[in-house]
């Protein structure tokens, strides 16, 4: 690490060091399933204790690695069918999508609260098509800063699990209300891994997980098309590909309810 910015985060906003570490470290490996030296040059730029506070472990950086491949193809999708369409980053932290599937045509706009947009600002400073905005989620002024007329993406990957349940549901119906034609993609973790996060049982030697109050089993997505009438298609997004041994579990793994999963919406055209 050369050392440089020294970012000061509260426990949620800290989260975008978490998952920038673990897509890096997957990064930095010669048999990557993900391609990302932007996480890498910003890691190698931030001057904070990565290793001893997140850890290193290889399974839970692919992990993350392959949940961010499955926002990437949803992204590619949209930008093949709208290629000047506006790609929104909710919670968008330290994420580096925009330099891994842009299409040098598309806008991008990283909504977050304003101690991490402002820490992005710093090491991802906004250009002609990619824009900062400090807002919380949950404030729909956000929505205003998007022009729907070529079409709108909405990412919420990493995000949703720290609002609480009503907040999930507000949100995706002010998107499917005021982007028609629009879509979304959003993860979620099972139940079980909500409640433990609650519980403050999610932690090592030096770092503890915030609380994240909204779980989802997959034998629930079904119930994200009840947020709003306009929420017409719901379906998982299933991680491809994997290393190892993890390669050969991934198809086992989606028989398992209670897991992690990526879920994409469509909303109805006005």
């Amino acid at each position: 690490m050369s050392g440089g910015e020294r970012p000061e985060l509260a426990e949620v906003p800290e989260t975008a060091l978490w998952t920038l570490w673990h897509r890096a470290v997957e990064a930095r490996r010669p048999d990557t399933v993900l391609e990302d030296p932007k996480a890498v040059e910003l890691v190698d730029r931030i001057d904070f204790p990565f290793a001893e506070r997140f850890g290193e472990g290889a399974l839970v950086s692919q992990l993350q690695a392959l949940r961010a491949a499955c926002f990437d193809r949803e992204v590619a999708d949209f930008l093949t069918r709208c290629p000047r369409g506006t790609v929104v980053g909710l919670g968008d932290g330290l994420e580096t999508q925009s330099w891994r599937v842009d299409n040098g045509r598309a806008d991008w706009l990283a909504v977050d609260l304003p101690e991490t947009a402002a820490l992005r600002e710093r090491l991802l400073p906004p250009d002609d098509r990619r824009r900062i905005l400090a807002c919380p989620v949950t404030d729909p002024g956000w929505m205003d800063e998007v022009d729907p007329a070529r079409g709108v993406m909405i990412c919420a990957e990493g995000l949703l699990m720290y609002l609480r349940p009503e907040e999930v549901r507000a949100l995706i119906a002010a998107c499917a209300e005021r982007f028609p034609g629009g879509s979304m993609v959003l993860d979620a973790v099972p139940r079980w891994f909500s409640a433990r996060s609650v519980q403050g049982k999610l932690r090592n030697r030096h770092y503890q997980a915030p609380p994240m109050p909204f779980g989802m089993d997959a034998d629930e997505h079904g119930k994200l098309a009840g947020a709003h009438p306009a929420v017409t298609d719901v379906r998982e997004v299933y991680p491809e590909g994997g290393r190892g041994l993890l390669r050969a579990l991934l198809p086992l793994v989606r028989r398992v309810n209670a897991r992690p999963s990526v879920v994409a919406l469509r909303f109805a055209g006005s």
